[in-house]
């Protein structure tokens, strides 16, 4: 069958892309393919719900953690059950905290803005987080906290069995990857992990929380959007 022919225009809203950044410079490279290795079963949507209600119990149930300890709620993850797209943020803050859901206030209207701009509504993704509890003060996550908590979140990998995983921030990063290191060094390059015998392909990109506070960095991540929308495209999956 011959490849279908993508028209930028109907991918791109050029007028949402302008509350990015205005002005860009943007290159085309090859993007590594990666051989997906389909899972063996499908869960339904029962399955998942329960499995991801006895998850949010055992990480309630987490003892000795100053995370747990200094927050009043866990946030767990929002969004499509099947959808073909996980994105996954650092820690929540007071916002989320409040409403028990993830990326709200200033940081989910801004993280809106940058999905739509490549014609996706986060209502069709899947949402979570790389630390499930408000860290005091809202302080990056230590090494050791976000070890501990990696295990649960590749459980939650797992059960939404995404085809593409978004790393927003340095702690989400950490957790899938084990690197401790600079984002700006690391983010716009597809990476890939091996879970469960499935290939997740994998791309780092900048925290919408450190966009609002460095704003002069949003050109990189437009860059890296554009690079997800090409994946999705290329895979040819359905938002």
């Amino acid at each position: 069958m011959p490849k279908k022919v993508i028209n930028q225009n109907s991918k791109f809203n050029e007028d949402l892309i302008s509350t990015i950044e205005s002005k860009f410079v943007f290159a085309d490279k090859p993007i590594n393919r990666f051989n997906l290795i389909q899972s063996n079963e499908e869960l339904t949507n029962d399955k998942k719900i329960n499995q991801i209600e006895n998850l949010k119990n055992r990480l309630n149930s987490i003892e000795n953690c100053k995370l747990k300890e200094n927050s009043n709620k866990i946030i767990l993850g929002e969004g499509n059950l099947n959808s073909a797209i996980m994105l996954i943020g650092e820690a929540p803050g007071i916002e989320e905290e409040n409403s028990g859901l993830p990326f709200r206030g200033a940081v989910g209207e801004l993280l809106d803005k940058m999905l739509i701009a490549i014609n996706i509504k986060r209502q069709n993704i899947y949402t979570g987080y790389a630390i499930n509890f408000r860290p005091p003060e809202d302080r990056k996550p230590t090494s050791s906290e976000i070890k501990r908590y990696s295990v649960f979140l590749k459980e939650h990998i797992s059960i939404i069995n995404p085809k593409i995983i978004v790393l927003m921030g340095a702690s989400a990063m950490e957790a899938l990857t084990g690197i401790n290191g600079k984002i700006s060094s690391e983010r716009g390059k597809w990476k890939e992990m091996i879970l469960n015998n499935k290939t997740y392909p994998l791309m780092v990109t900048l925290n919408p929380s450190y966009l609002i506070r460095f704003p002069e960095n949003k050109k990189y991540s437009w860059a890296d959007l554009k690079e997800i929308r090409k994946k999705i495209d290329e895979l040819n999956l359905k938002l």
